[in-house]
């Protein structure tokens, strides 16, 4: 019998208000019904908004230290829980089971590490131009906030985005990616179990347009954080901005590695295989293009069409297997429409389809794909594929490289493998990208460190580190006058001046 699934409102589990499900399946074996979950509405999304707005005026009271400290606790829950919750996302999302189990460490390392921001929240002082006054800027939390998060991270994702909200002060409504509720679920229940008080987490599944638009249109959430497509992204960022409310969008990338004449070969289809591979090609990160050096185009693609070749599908959960399933039958179709306009543009050097045969008829599998002879005007070579496709682009210079690098709507990731320094330090100059790694691939980001791109790929915040705390905290100017008499600002600092004059 399939498990049914509910919301997460108030402190309670409760149904959609409607009554209404939708199924999540595995797409290792789309007859594989994870669960029902509720379909929600916007009815639904008011009572979690009114629940969390109810449980903000004590938790934003809450210390910092102490609401970090049930951020602890969840941490501790997650390193727990972590295999149990890794095989349920890879059966849900697909990616293997050791990318699954690095997935959920991702989410244990960001528990942590905002575990210790509740005791470095912050602000600064700085001096007065007046006497006896004294100034200061601290950190409050903005309100409730709405986190609407992918499926491709289901666990980390969301973490990163509930962690820093929840010890900033905020209260907060979790709406996941339709295609991963289950995972999502079992954080929800990770902060229960973690004692976080009624109302500070809530938890609503369904649609983008009947669950997602409503928390962004509310006017009690006052802030919004999205990972996702660059299409949808513009959507919520307009509709935001029109309610004057803030919002951090991670959106896409068209992620390049750049790969000189004396790079190391090996090292390089190590990399390539990883970030173009890994997840099946289904990170906002991936490794979508190669921008190759002539002089090492044949090397480098003999080794690595070989490594490439020698990759096993199949579902994640056995542990012999390389690369999983893409999300859903969808992306398949999504991803082979890409195919199909690449054959037109280059070679089709490896896959090109989707893969069938044996029991992978049963999922939504595509063969890890290689185009060569890619021109950086082809369509395969400018828009985001998601999925498991690489483009190789040939170079004849550093330079040359890093103009095709830049030569697209997104900056999120990019990578230099090369033995000379001096083109790492150009390269990491010059890349229009947020990411830059030298000699690995651009894949890899680390909870601690800084996480967002450039140009279309979000809206100028960073999601990992303390720079997420200008997402979730509202900056507080104080001015403290102890001189017993009127001091006027710039006024007084100004004939104070000329007096000494």
């Amino acid at each position: 019998m399939t498990e049914r699934y509910r919301n997460f409102i108030g402190g309670k589990w409760v149904d959609a208000r409607s009554k209404k499900t939708f199924q999540s399946l595995s797409p290792s074996n789309l007859d594989d019904v994870v669960g029902e979950f509720a379909a929600s509405g916007p009815e639904d999304v008011e009572a979690a908004v009114q629940a969390a707005k109810k449980a903000f005026t004590t938790w934003r009271k809450t210390p910092a230290p102490k609401r970090a400290e049930y951020v602890y606790r969840a941490g501790e829950l997650l390193r727990e829980r972590k295999e149990e919750i890794a095989r349920e996302m890879t059966r849900e999302m697909g990616k293997v089971l050791k990318e699954a189990r690095g997935d959920v460490q991702e989410g244990i390392d960001t528990a942590y590490h905002h575990a210790g921001e509740g005791r470095r929240l912050f602000g600064f002082t700085t001096p007065s131009e007046l006497a006896d006054k004294f100034a200061m800027a601290i950190r409050q939390p903005v309100g409730v906030a709405g986190l609407i998060t992918p499926w491709n991270f289901p666990l980390a994702i969301p973490t990163w985005k509930m962690f820093p909200a929840l010890v900033a002060g905020n209260t907060v409504i979790l709406k996941p990616a339709s295609d991963t509720p289950n995972v999502a679920r079992l954080l929800v229940k990770v902060m229960e179990d973690a004692g976080i008080p009624p109302g500070v987490v809530n938890f609503v599944t369904g649609s983008g347009g009947e669950a997602g638009m409503p928390i962004v249109t509310h006017p009690d959430v006052r802030v919004i954080s999205f990972t996702g497509s660059v299409e949808v992204g513009r959507e919520i960022n307009g509709a935001a901005a029109r309610m004057m409310k803030r919002t951090c969008c991670e959106l896409g990338g068209k992620n390049a590695i750049i790969v000189m004449d004396d790079a190391d070969i090996d090292l390089l289809v190590d990399g390539v295989c990883w970030g173009a591979f890994g997840t099946t090609g289904q990170r906002c990160t991936a490794t979508s293009r190669v921008i190759v050096h002539t002089k090492a185009h044949d090397e480098f693609m003999q080794k690595f069409t070989s490594r490439a070749r020698g990759l096993k599908l199949g579902d994640g959960r056995d542990e012999s297997v390389d690369v999983g399933p893409v999300v859903n039958a969808g992306r398949v179709k999504a991803i082979h429409e890409y195919v199909e306009i690449g054959k037109k543009e280059a070679k089709c050097v490896l896959g090109g389809s989707p893969a069938t045969e044996g029991t992978l008829k049963k999922g939504a599998f595509y063969q890890p794909t290689i185009f060569d002879g890619v021109k950086p005007t082809h369509r395969i070579a400018k828009e985001e594929i998601f999925g498991p496709v690489l483009s190789v682009i040939a170079c004849d210079s550093l330079e040359n490289a890093i103009a095709i690098a830049n030569d697209v709507e997104f900056g999120l990731s990019s990578s230099i493998y090369t033995s000379d320094i001096t083109a790492a330090f150009r390269a990491i100059e010059d890349l229009e990208t947020g990411i830059v790694y030298v000699n690995a691939p651009t894949i890899g980001a680390e909870a601690h460190l800084p996480f967002g791109g450039w140009k279309n790929t979000g809206n100028g915040h960073r999601e990992g580190a303390h720079t997420i705390y200008d997402v979730f905290c509202e900056w507080k100017t104080v001015y403290v006058d102890y001189s017993g008499r009127l001091q006027r600002a710039q006024i007084d600092n100004v004939e104070h001046t000329k007096k000494k004059k």
